[in-house]
């Protein structure tokens, strides 16, 4: 099934079923009034959402309102936890090959992840508002899972059951920032503000064949400003797979229902597949030809995450952002 949450006045928004088409929705009207709601009671609301479900994709729903994905809040406005892996190793060796620097062993054999700011994601559509085109503003395309209850420990094979849904993100980066804060060996804080998720967050059984239990058999394609930038396939070249990552956040603590976690960078060895974020791309180009050719994102650019099934339908709907000027009240 498809759920989303609009845009009402509120912090928490108003959660809907969504159609598989992402044409119409229906409000929840009991048992759960936001996503997060539904998580903290998903053994008990997963079968009268599927049931909605069902009816709205059969046309038992008379009068079904239009899903609007400009109304969409990120699935989860805010949330209790987000931790973002990097999932891909491809992505993090370019990176470090254009500075020079090797890639320790252990990256190979255990994620990295670092958590990030939760108490306020951007909507889908919401433009990214920030202060300086000199900081360095960077998109990164990827995909995210959000899990119910994790009792701390859970090994990796036991970690795919507590997949709930699944949703792509944007987990906008500061370049030219992160450099001095990992200088300082106490990890990233203002070279990630808020980023935001795909308008339809989707159970895994919504995938069919595509999803394996531990990660997604389809592509994420990113535009920049209307070209496209990467066609990346998901599974291939994923050196730690959603259970690894799951397991490895609840390690030393619990993760509540609602907690998501992210793949970091979708990254492939094949180059024709393009990038997933512009840091690689210029890592490339240092690599191949000294320095970097491609500019990070500037005020007015335009970047456009989504993903398609089998038939060229949209799964989650667009993530469809711009950069602008942002003025600090000073």
């Amino acid at each position: 099934m498809k759920l989303a949450t609009l845009k009402d006045g509120t912090r928490s928004g108003e959660l809907v079923v969504v159609s598989r088409d992402l044409s119409r929705c229906v409000k929840v009207s009991d048992g759960a009034a936001t996503m997060q709601a539904a998580l903290d009671r998903w053994d008990s609301m997963a079968a009268p959402l599927r049931d909605i479900y069902q009816d709205l994709n059969s046309g038992a729903v008379r009068d079904a309102p239009s899903f609007d994905q400009a109304r969409a809040l990120s699935p989860l406005p805010r949330a209790y936890q987000w931790a973002d892996g990097s999932a891909y190793v491809n992505h993090v060796e370019l990176v470090r090959k254009a500075r020079g620097a090797d890639l320790p062993d252990s990256f190979r054999t255990e994620p990295l992840m670092y958590q990030g700011g939760s108490d306020g994601f951007l909507g889908p559509r919401d433009d990214i508002r920030l202060e300086s085109e000199d900081w360095g503003i960077d998109f990164e395309a990827e995909i995210a899972v959000v899990t119910d209850d994790v009792p701390m420990g859970t090994p990796a094979d036991a970690a795919g059951t507590h997949v709930k849904l699944i949703m792509l993100a944007n987990d906008v980066s500061l370049r030219n920032l992160i450099p001095g804060e990992l200088a300082k060996g106490f990890g990233f804080f203002q070279s990630k503000p808020a980023g935001a998720f795909s308008p339809v967050a989707v159970t895994p059984d919504e995938l069919g064949d595509a999803w394996d239990g531990a990660t997604i058999h389809l592509p994420l394609v990113t535009h920049l400003n209307g070209a496209e930038f990467g066609r990346v396939d998901c599974h291939v070249d994923m050196t730690f797979d959603f259970p690894t990552l799951i397991a490895h956040a609840a390690k030393t603590r619990a993760l509540c229902a609602g907690t998501i976690v992210g793949s970091g960078t979708v990254s492939n060895y094949d180059r024709s597949k393009g990038s997933s974020c512009i840091a690689e791309k210029r890592a490339l180009e240092t690599i191949e030809h000294g320095a970097p050719q491609t500019p990070f994102m500037r005020f007015g650019d335009h970047v456009r995450i989504e993903m398609f099934d089998g038939d060229g339908k949209s799964i989650f709907g667009a993530i469809d952002q711009h950069v602008r000027a942002y003025k600090p009240r000073r």
